[in-house]
């Protein structure tokens, strides 16, 4: 199996997503004569999932069951194992966005971590791109590297083992775009320059804290970077639901006659409406999770 391409039946050896829930779900490998334990059962590989569509709905031992879906980049970012604290959908969509990825597009990263924005990144530059990658733990680059030969997007991506504040990235002039996510972003941003090609590209950082977005932005604008701009995503979830509410009581209506020979007052005209009504209504959480960092974009000067 790869994470660049679908394909329908499950074969051992795979890497498939159990599905329980939208809150639930785990990654697993399928392994012949193997068997997986959920809350609803024993799931065995060899009789339920090789051979079996990706998306089935699976039956365990215990009468529940679960869906086997087919891994993607998005569904792997909440699966994976995580090393590091991780980048999630919603930034990874600015990301690709701002730094105008497309298949082809050759990519500097730093760092690896649990490689949740590398997947997106491989996704989005295949067939013919490429993404070089840094990490500075050992540990942190072999297991990534591990991850994707399993994945079979290995030869999309170079990982190399080092300090890219001190060593850059090892390649020079040939970077459409080049990611940040490390604690002292300022102290690459030359070695990331060298990285871009020569025509221009785009740069993006990614940092918690306001006070390396300061800094960062203060050595962009040493090293000639233009249209330097921070932004913060925000995700708020609202929860659809049928609301009832009271119609006020405003008394009964009235029509005007204005001057008349009878002199008569105003005719009352009987109101008619109901007393409630039901509709539905997007309701914010009263707590919602915030600030994750701050995304930094530039793009290298032409001149």
């Amino acid at each position: 199996m790869s994470f660049l391409e679908y394909k329908e039946l499950i074969e051992d050896g795979d890497t498939a997503i159990v599905f329980l829930g939208h809150d639930y779900m785990f990654p697993v490998t399928i392994q012949h004569g193997s068997q997986t334990q959920t809350k609803y059962g024993v799931i065995r590989h060899s009789t339920d999932l090789i051979g079996k569509p990706y998306g089935s709905k699976v039956t365990c031992s215990k009468g529940g069951w679960v869906h086997i879906l087919y891994p993607t980049p998005e569904l792997w970012t909440v699966n994976l194992p995580h090393r590091t604290q991780i980048l999630y959908s919603t930034d990874i969509s600015m990301i690709t966005m701002m730094l105008e990825l497309k298949p082809g597009s050759v990519v500097c990263e730093s760092g690896t971590g649990s490689g949740s924005l590398s997947h997106a990144i491989i996704r989005t530059v295949a067939p013919t791109g490429h993404l070089y990658t840094v990490e500075f733990h050992q540990q942190r680059a072999e297991k990534a590297m591990e991850e994707f030969r399993q994945h079979k997007v290995d030869h999309l991506v170079t990982v190399k083992n080092q300090d890219v504040c001190k060593n850059g990235f090892g390649v020079s002039h040939i970077a459409d775009a080049v990611f940040l996510d490390i604690p002292s972003p300022w102290e690459a941003i030359g070695h990331a320059k060298d990285a871009l090609k020569i025509e221009g590209g785009r740069i993006c950082s990614f940092s918690p804290c306001i006070e390396q977005v300061q800094r960062t932005c203060l050595a962009l604008e040493e090293h000639g970077f233009t249209e330097i701009n921070t932004l913060e995503i925000l995700l708020r979830i609202y929860d659809v639901r049928t609301v009832t509410m009271q119609i006020p009581d405003f008394g009964k209506a009235t029509e005007d006659e204005g001057s008349s020979e009878s002199g008569d007052t105003a005719k009352q005209i009987p109101a008619s409406q109901p007393s409630s009504a039901m509709f539905k209504s997007g309701i914010s959480p009263k707590e919602s999770v915030g600030h994750t960092g701050y995304l930094t974009f530039a793009t290298k000067s032409l001149f």
